[in-house]
């Protein structure tokens, strides 16, 4: 049977734009949907069999709705990631001058890393939100706006002309993706992997984040990002997404995995998989897996009495 992928629509995103680049889509069905929870509710369904969606960008940070989503829908895993190039184009209907621009519209991600160079270029037009570029794009098409930052590969979708290209105030702005499927066995580890995890504090106290941390930390692993959202249950109760080194197969991970387990009120894993940018760690003296194996075995001894 043809794989079936969601991604953020309508055709012509970014989001499409980076699940075109993995292998096994060139022969799969892409079906658009309109926001991050209708396409994982769609995977959550089985109507797909796979979900590309947005997690982070390096100049705007994490994208809440999919961290909210994730940490706290029913449960799904990250089996792979993307990291795409991310630079816009205002995109206009033919004829239309930089004069003419009066409203621009976007993913409310696109504007703030374009701020700087639409005060310089349309300083007199407004900003207006979409669900995405490619809808931006789709209402200037349609007579609502009078452009759109979007990618330049969307204007022949939409049959735009593009005002101008290579648009951003942060140059190699790259936004992270994540590739999501119904829970399964993590890819096989390839030493340059990442493990995603949601931990849920269980009461408000000092110390509570470093006890979270340092399960970390005893065992020589580097976090790659942590984002606190709020639990929705009343203020100051927060839940704490976390990106780092390593994979559930390592004896590190697992050992970080376990202490989490006990000391967090809940505890989510969303995955690990390889990272699009092939790093691998650096892992400490003390915490290769030969060296767990090893204590493990000594402890075994004493307890037999054999030591």
């Amino acid at each position: 049977m043809t794989r079936r992928f969601a991604y953020l629509g309508p055709q012509g995103t970014f989001t499409e734009a980076a699940l075109l680049t993995l292998p096994d889509a060139a022969d799969a069905e892409h079906l658009p949907f309109s926001t991050v929870p209708a396409a994982l509710d769609a995977l959550r369904r089985s109507e797909v069999d796979t979900a590309v969606v947005a997690l982070e960008n390096s100049v705007e940070g994490s994208v809440p709705t999919t961290l909210d989503e994730l940490a706290t829908g029913e449960p799904l895993q990250i089996v792979g990631e993307i990291h795409l190039p991310v630079s816009f184009a205002l995109l206009v209907r033919p004829g239309t001058s930089f004069a003419d621009v009066k409203t621009v519209a976007s993913h409310p991600h696109a504007q703030p890393q374009c701020r700087r160079w639409l005060a310089a270029n349309v300083p007199d037009a407004e900003w207006r939100a979409a669900t995405s570029n490619a809808e931006a794009a789709q209402h200037v098409a349609d007579g609502l706006y009078d452009a759109a930052l979007a990618g330049e590969f969307a204007a022949a979708r939409y049959g735009l002309s593009v005002l101008a290209t290579e648009i951003h105030d942060v140059a190699d702005a790259v936004t992270r993706f994540v590739v999501l499927q119904r829970p399964c066995v993590a890819p096989e580890p390839t030493g340059t992997d990442r493990t995603t995890v949601v931990a849920f504090l269980g009461e408000d106290h000092p110390g509570a984040l470093l006890e979270i941390l340092t399960e970390f930390a005893v065992r020589g692993i580097n976090l790659t990002l942590i984002q606190s959202r709020p639990t929705g249950a009343g203020l100051g109760s927060y839940l704490f997404w976390m990106d780092f080194e390593g994979h559930v197969s390592d004896a590190r991970t697992g050992e970080a995995l376990m202490g989490l387990r006990r000391v967090c009120a809940g505890l989510r894993f969303l995955g690990s998989y390889p990272r699009a940018d092939k790093i691998a760690p650096q892992i400490r003296r003390g915490t290769h897996d030969t060296d767990f194996t090893e204590a493990a075995a000594w402890l075994e001894s004493l307890r037999s009495g054999a030591a």
